[in-house]
């Protein structure tokens, strides 16, 4: 059977969507408008679909990002989203076919790594990705949280405010960007993501519903946090309040805007329980708490996936811990990034070029990918069997040179 594999046009583009409908068991069916709608401020030209008898069956598409890496900088990154085959047509090397084209035209294209999150956990490392963050998420009972919901303000002078959508629409793209300078594993957003999450921009089959947003400032008025959530309307007998508080988005500059925002959450009236959304495994969260054991964990999964394309370029671009020298040999089946390298780091920088010296560590590339943002361990990939150790003590230096101090955390799904 013949299968075409072509980039979408705006003419192919309600068809595609039909099929990632399909593969993600959305309802097939398009409301009218809704094609129009939700390919504004796409890339078509980045996505991808494969077809049978004209038919879509399988779709892709990738998109340009930048990925903080440890140290605030930021890396290029193919950001891989709406990847589905029809499952009419799986098992025929179709998703195979897709990725590794869209690897190479980013390798070719100057990108340092590729990223996405991962519905499904076996798909990707054989493309090389591994799972570089991890995410938790707390349902809190909050009457039995501790909190004494009779203090006001701030001990630091900072306070909290409720912001309408011009004000966040104004303020969010700036605070956003300042904390990727600081959150490892954080990645951009565009001009369609905060339109889409202000409702400036909606789609016919998609509600708005619009959220609450509370800004905290500083003792200088300056916006360093922000929190959006939702509120259901449930009361039990006697006119008890059963209400949830759901975080859509929590961003904080600061331990002190961290800290407030959590604290004012736990303290709306008639809420008593609070869902946290997507947070980083170690957030302060539980431990903000009188009573820790009020946080419940609900969620705790892999969440940003990362690929490296270019080793040098990514490896040089992050900050490390301590000074060290490492050699890695680094097997890839795609061959964009196999080979042996020489990593040196210090407090200047880091190095990282090809070199034909003994090895210190071997691992595939997806490995590498777990490690890049400072969340796995060496050892424990070791004592896995997944990186193996050539020189006594090197898996203990990669431990020093990868880790970091707080686990990176990505925001945002894409």
């Amino acid at each position: 059977m013949s299968l075409e594999t072509r980039t979408v046009s705006a003419a192919d583009y309600p068809d595609w969507l039909r099929a990632l409908s399909t593969g993600f068991l959305l309802a097939p069916t398009l409301s009218e408008g809704e094609a129009e709608a939700r390919s504004a401020g796409l890339d078509l030209s980045r996505a991808s679909g494969v077809y049978d008898k004209g038919r879509c069956v399988a779709t892709y598409r990738s998109f340009d990002q930048r990925l903080t890496v440890p140290g605030g900088a930021a890396v290029e990154a193919n950001a891989v989203t709406s990847v589905t085959v029809t499952a009419t047509h799986r098992r025929r090397g179709i998703l195979n076919r897709l990725m590794t084209a869209d690897l190479r035209g980013a390798r070719q294209r100057g990108d340092a790594v590729a990223t996405l999150i991962s519905a499904e956990y076996p798909i990707y490392g054989r493309f090389g990705f591994g799972p570089a963050t991890w995410t938790t998420e707390w349902a809190v009972d909050v009457p039995r949280a501790g909190l004494d919901h009779r203090r006001s303000g701030q001990p630091d002078g900072g306070r909290i405010d409720l912001a309408d959508l011009a004000e966040i629409r104004k303020a969010g793209p700036g605070l956003h960007t300042r904390l990727t300078a600081l959150q490892p594993g954080a990645v951009s957003r565009d001009e369609r993501w905060w339109r889409l999450s202000t409702g400036a921009m909606t789609f016919p089959n998609r509600p708005w519903t619009e959220p609450f947003h509370a800004v905290y400032r500083s003792a200088s008025g300056e916006v360093e946090g922000l929190a959006v959530y939702r509120v259901d309307d449930k009361w039990g007998d006697a006119k008890q309040p059963l209400n949830t508080a759901t975080v859509s988005d929590l961003l904080a500059l600061t331990p002190a805007a961290e800290r407030a925002l959590w604290r004012f959450l736990c303290s709306i009236d008639w809420i008593t329980t609070l869902r946290t959304g997507y947070r980083a495994p170690d957030d302060l969260l539980p431990d903000l708490l009188p009573d820790p054991r009020a946080a419940r964990a609900v969620t705790h999964a892999d969440f940003l996936w990362v690929r490296i394309l270019d080793v040098a370029r990514s490896l040089e671009a992050r900050a490390y811990g301590t000074a060290e020298t490492l050699v890695l040999d680094l097997r890839d089946s795609l061959g964009l990034a196999s080979g042996r390298f020489r990593l040196e780091t210090g407090p200047d920088g880091a190095s990282c070029t090809p070199t034909s010296k003994s090895p210190d560590l071997t691992l595939d590339v997806r490995e590498l990918g777990a490690l890049y943002l400072g969340d796995a361990s060496p050892v424990r990939l070791a004592a896995l069997g997944t990186l193996e150790e050539n020189r006594p003590g090197a898996v203990s230096t990669a431990e020093r040179v990868f880790r970091t101090p707080r686990r990176p955390w990505c925001p945002d799904i894409f």
